[in-house]
């Protein structure tokens, strides 16, 4: 009986064992390397697997996510010959499981070195102050290489950036300096602009006012020719007007005699107003022949009656 548990215990060990070598099981985004005695047999996907036992085995086991390798900090030189220390961060997948096993040894490590190195050369083609503007153009840079390089290990590198740039303590003085400069520069410029915009506004202001107040003056003096030039027609108006009743009243009934009293009337009323006014009186030659004065104003106005007939 014990020899026969014992090899029952034996037989149940030795399945285990069978299926343990032979059942595999592979996770999602995850491929296995199979060798079957040392040599590559196939690669295996997600799901459930069974291998020969002691002949196949898992060789190696490859992750198809992406992944971040830190790339560590390095000293790189610009073309104009300043030091500076660079990092960065770099994302890779693999696609091809077989070629990450046998094409290269660590493809973890050789990327990270290949990406130092593309990253030191294309450093070294730009300026300092061209390398803080161009992180884009580094990065497409560094990946546009690695991708080169890296077919052949069956990773493809998605992409690369720069993490920090560190110039030396002495560059960084100077550049404090010169941002410094260029700032105060910037604020004279605006404040020179601001002043040539003052002064340029208070003349368009003066400029306007300038012209506001010519244009109100020629308004005045317009209206007031314009009241003048009213005034005189009105005048003239009123004095035609005037003119015309006085013929009216000529040549109506007993007109003329009545304007004969009316013209000694005013001869002798302004000859009373200069007899009080003035000490020194001056006497017309015949004094008393105010009929004569008053015929000659008549014969006057009937001349006037007579041209106006005619031009009637």
């Amino acid at each position: 009986m014990d020899n026969l548990l014992i090899g029952v215990v034996v037989l149940v060990v030795f399945v285990i064992v069978i299926l343990v070598k032979t059942a595999v099981v592979v996770d999602q985004q995850y491929e296995y390397v199979i060798e079957r005695l040392g040599k590559y047999r196939t690669t295996l996907e997600a799901g459930f697997h069974i291998l020969i036992p002691f002949f196949d085995k898992v060789a190696y086991k490859r992750s198809l996510k992406e992944e971040s390798i830190d790339i560590p900090a390095q000293s790189c030189i610009t073309a104009d010959n300043v030091s500076m220390e660079i990092d960065g961060c770099l994302y890779l997948q693999v696609i091809n499981s077989r070629l990450s096993a046998y094409g290269i040894d660590n493809y973890h490590f050789a990327v990270a070195q290949l990406a130092q190195t593309s990253l030191r050369s294309a450093i070294g083609k730009i300026t300092l102050d061209n390398t803080f503007e161009a992180r884009e153009i580094l990065n497409r840079q560094v990946v546009e290489a690695l991708d080169e390089a890296s077919q052949n290990w069956g990773v493809k590198v998605l992409r690369y950036e720069i993490k920090d740039i560190q110039p030396p303590r002495s560059v960084l003085e100077a550049m404090e300096k010169q941002m410094r400069a260029e700032r105060e520069k910037r604020a004279e410029i605006a404040k020179s602009e601001g002043e040539r915009q003052a002064v340029i506004n208070r003349a368009e202001g003066e400029r306007a006012e300038a012209i506001a107040l010519s244009e109100g003056e020629k308004m005045r003096r317009i209206n007031e020719a314009e009241g003048h030039a009213q005034e005189i027609l009105k005048v003239a108006e009123a004095t035609a007007e005037g003119i015309r009743k006085v013929a009216e009243s000529l040549n109506s009934p007993g007109g003329h005699d009545a304007a004969n009293l009316e013209v000694a009337k005013k001869y002798l009323d302004q000859f009373g107003k200069l007899a009080k006014e003035n000490n020194t009186m001056i006497l017309p030659a015949n004094l008393a022949d105010v009929s004569s004065m008053v015929a000659t104003v008549m014969t006057t106005l009937e001349h006037t009656k007579k041209i106006e007939r005619t031009e009637g």
